[in-house]
């Protein structure tokens, strides 16, 4: 692990035990007995990993527009310790690329964030030294069982349809990629969710066939840090 791809938590973070989510935005957790209400980072289900009685990590926000004062960024899942918030895996992804910590991208120096292709707005667009461009997409992995990750854990028709706009990339003479970061550690495969969301398992499966990246990597996740590690073996 490369300590320069280390995203550092500077805000305060402590810990709580889940008790319900009522809606895609909130949770209601126990902070030394009492309840409060607590904003989620992510709209995505996150049912096998948001369970009474877990133990979460909660980051305290300091805007005082906000109406909680503290997001829901990771919790306990048995021993394995999972990142939930949405908004981390671009910043890991960013951090990994300037550092050329993904190896098959490593030639690819300028990178720009949110830029559009088509009908689509994609995470990064990269260049090498010729001026060649690369449309990256970045999906955020929590899903997990018994050593094995999946996306989605909610189906998704605009995953799919940014897949299918990776294919115009590729037949507009440019590269394109879909990377998935799974926010956790010890993964042994990654695989579509074709159980959740069939459509999007084959928009994956039809961009691998013409020609688009398909990558996944795992994560080094503490309760105050998260680094891309390893690359993981996609499983078709």
């Amino acid at each position: 692990m490369n300590g320069d791809e280390i995203l550092d938590i500077k805000n305060k973070i402590i810990k709580a035990n889940f008790i319900y989510r009522p809606n895609r935005f909130i949770a209601h957790v126990d902070i030394d007995g009492i309840e409060t209400v607590v904003h989620v980072p992510n709209t995505g289900r996150c049912r096998e990993i948001l369970i009474p009685s877990c133990t979460v990590l909660l980051r305290e926000e300091t805007n005082p527009l906000r109406k909680t004062k503290y997001d829901l960024f990771a919790a306990y899942k048995g021993n394995k310790l999972i990142n939930i918030d949405s908004q981390i895996p671009n910043k890991v992804v960013e951090e990994a690329l300037k550092n050329r910590a993904i190896l098959p991208l490593n030639s690819f120096k300028k990178i720009q964030r949110e830029k559009i292709f088509g009908n689509s707005r994609f995470d990064f667009k990269l260049e090498n030294d010729d001026g060649f461009e690369y449309f990256l997409e970045v999906k955020g992995v929590t899903l997990e069982g018994n050593g094995i990750s999946s996306f989605p854990d909610a189906p998704t028709e605009r995953g799919r349809k940014h897949l299918l706009e990776l294919i115009e990339v590729k037949k507009a003479l440019k590269s394109a990629g879909v990377l998935f970061l799974i926010q956790m550690d010890d993964i042994n495969y990654f695989t579509p969710n074709d159980d959740m969301d069939k459509g999007f398992g084959e928009a994956v499966r039809l961009a691998k066939e013409n020609g688009v990246d398909v990558f996944a990597y795992n994560c080094k996740v503490g309760e105050n840090f998260i680094t891309l590690k390893d690359e993981v073996k996609v499983v078709m």
